[in-house]
């Protein structure tokens, strides 16, 4: 079996992944739940098995009836889709929780005056 380099890349993205959730979980940090580390080992794993089963990615796009080997293309695809839909899904989070604390302290503010 040949390597390619969308292969290494693949793996060493969806590892880093995985350990971030993993570690996020954890650390039990309030915005990483059960739910959350599942789907990401669900969809980085799902990536790191295509990559190395390639064949596999074949078969299933032959059931589905994708003709030709564009796998790679549409791989990387849904990578850089995840990537965004994750980090979106964070700065959200983030987002909400701020915003939860400056409404907790304006309320504060509000009842001591």
């Amino acid at each position: 079996m040949k390597i390619h380099l969308y292969q290494i890349a693949v793996i060493i993205v969806a590892s880093l992944m995985i350990y971030q959730g993993l570690d996020r979980y954890f650390k039990k940090q309030k915005n990483q739940s059960f739910l959350k580390l599942l789907i990401r080992l669900i969809v980085w794993g799902g990536m790191i098995a295509i990559v190395i089963y390639p064949k596999a990615s074949t078969s299933l796009a032959k059931f589905i009836g994708i003709e030709g080997n564009i796998n790679a293309i549409i791989l990387v695809g849904f990578i850089l889709i995840f990537l965004i839909i994750f980090k979106l899904m964070n700065a959200i989070e983030h987002l909400e929780q701020q915003i939860s604390i400056l409404t907790r302290k304006d309320a504060i503010k509000k009842i001591n005056d």
